[in-house]
């Protein structure tokens, strides 16, 4: 291990931050409106099987692929098979990477507002507030073409002071804080949540599966949602695995990542699915639900003001621990390939993702029309679809190819270390080899160019 490279100062440290960049805005932002969309149970089986088998062990790999090769994702590749041929990987882990920041931003910065006009009243939380009524604000505000850019800039700021500070000192700190805090709150938001009249009807919809949603579209989805949450082929968890020192165990760590990730994507269900139902609001709504139904469930509670802004700051300090590591991955790049130092990576980093924001923001609202869509789709679908549904499967199905096939015997080594050679690591390799690339890439072909 190179001694100019940064590290994490516990094991603990390495959990926390690969959690949360895993526990983010997609546990709140998408599982629930894909859950209801595609079958509840069903769809929350799926996602469960996706990331408990599939998810941890390409965790566990790009752990060991970061902590090996010593650097991020686009010089991993290289430096482990010895050709830069394999750098082609390490671009579209990055390339993904720099679309889904787009997004976060973009939600991050909707949290701010809603902070900011919850405190200051234009955002009401009384009893007497029609549900609607959030809704009409929430429309208005993303067609606006200023606000939204506004606020997205600002959480981008906040976001890079951040890595600015570096991994110990920075993100690290920033994680020990932020992720057992988000964790009491949610468990009291869900214990309110429950006891809405018609709120055991969101349960429902959560657990009992509808099996005709059983589809291939379904399956991208539960994939795609997989990849997204455990932040894999995006070169985020190869950049933190780089910061990894060799006494940690990868697989404790994976382990712990995995499990809390599918865990806070369940309560994230039961918070907001129950509300859905309670409220009458349309459970397949997108990605404006929690922006529309959270803000009805405070009027109805004792000192509704203070939960409302309560829950806002620290969704938006959990959206940052995920926008954290995505900037860093980013800014890793620009430190590895250039040599930068990491003030002007930061720098860098901003200037690659901010002009990006914004036709994003603009495609909700004045660039809505047919003259500013491609393929049917706006610009914020066709990006979410690009970077969700294709640029992490095929990433996926790349570095499962080179962890398995190319990678495999370096890699195995620095797994095990000096102790004896575990009974399942065949599974594992196997699985890279042969499973996972086949069964990935038959869902991508089967929901994009149906043939059977």
């Amino acid at each position: 291990m190179t001694n100019n490279r940064s590290q994490w100062g516990s094991s603990f440290g390495v959990i926390l931050a690969t959690v949360g960049s895993a526990i983010g805005l997609g546990t709140i932002w998408r599982f629930p409106y894909l859950a209801s969309k595609y079958g509840g149970g069903v769809f929350l089986l799926t996602y469960l099987i996706v990331c408990l088998t599939l998810g941890f062990i390409l965790v566990v790999m790009e752990l060991c692929l970061g902590r090996t090769a010593q650097t991020s994702a686009v010089g991993a590749f290289s430096a482990v098979a010895k050709h830069k041929g394999w750098q082609a990987i390490g671009i579209l882990n990055t390339a993904a990477v720099w679309m889904v920041s787009w997004f976060y931003y973009i939600i991050g910065g909707w949290v701010l507002f809603y902070i900011v006009k919850i405190i200051d009243g234009t955002i009401p939380i009384g009893e007497n507030v029609k549900p609607a009524v959030f809704e009409g604000i929430f429309s208005t505000f993303v067609a606006n073409p200023v606000e939204p850019i506004f606020y997205c800039a600002v959480c981008l700021l906040l976001t890079l002071l951040i890595v600015a500070g570096g991994v110990k000192n920075g993100i690290e700190k920033f994680s020990k804080i932020l992720l057992p805090i988000r964790l009491i709150l949610m468990l009291a938001l869900i214990a309110r949540a429950v006891t809405f009249p018609g709120g055991w009807e969101g349960v429902k919809c959560l657990l009992i599966p509808d099996f005709s949603k059983l589809t291939m579209a379904m399956l991208l989805e539960a994939l795609g949602l997989g990849f997204f949450t455990l932040s894999l082929a995006m070169g985020i968890v190869l950049t933190y695995g780089s910061y990894t020192p060799n006494k940690v165990n990868l697989f404790n760590s994976a382990k712990w990542t995995t499990l809390l990730t599918v865990f806070a994507c369940f309560l994230a269900g039961l918070v907001v699915l129950p509300t859905v139902f309670a409220f009458g609001f349309d459970p397949a709504a997108g990605p404006g639900l929690v922006f529309m139904v959270m803000p009805a469930i405070f009027g109805h509670m004792p000192l509704g003001l203070l939960f409302a802004v309560l829950f806002f700051v620290i969704l938006y300090l959990a959206a940052q621990l995920s926008a954290v590591s995505i900037a860093e991955a980013i800014t890793s790049f620009f430190i590895d390939q250039f040599h930068m130092k990491r003030r002007y990576a930061v720098l860098a980093t901003a200037a690659a993702v901010f002009p990006m924001c914004i036709p994003l923001s603009l495609s909700l609202g004045i660039w809505s029309g047919a003259d500013y869509q491609f393929f049917g789709k706006t610009i914020f679908d066709l990006a979410d679809y690009v970077a969700f549904s294709i640029m992490l499967p095929v990433g996926g199905i790349l570095l499962s190819i080179f962890t398995g096939w190319v990678a495999w015997d370096k890699l195995e080594s620095n797994l095990i270390g000096e102790g004896s050679r575990p009974i399942w690591l065949p599974i594992f390799k196997n699985t890279l080899r042969f499973v996972m690339p086949l069964l990935i890439l038959v869902i991508l072909i089967q929901t994009n160019w149906p043939i059977f």
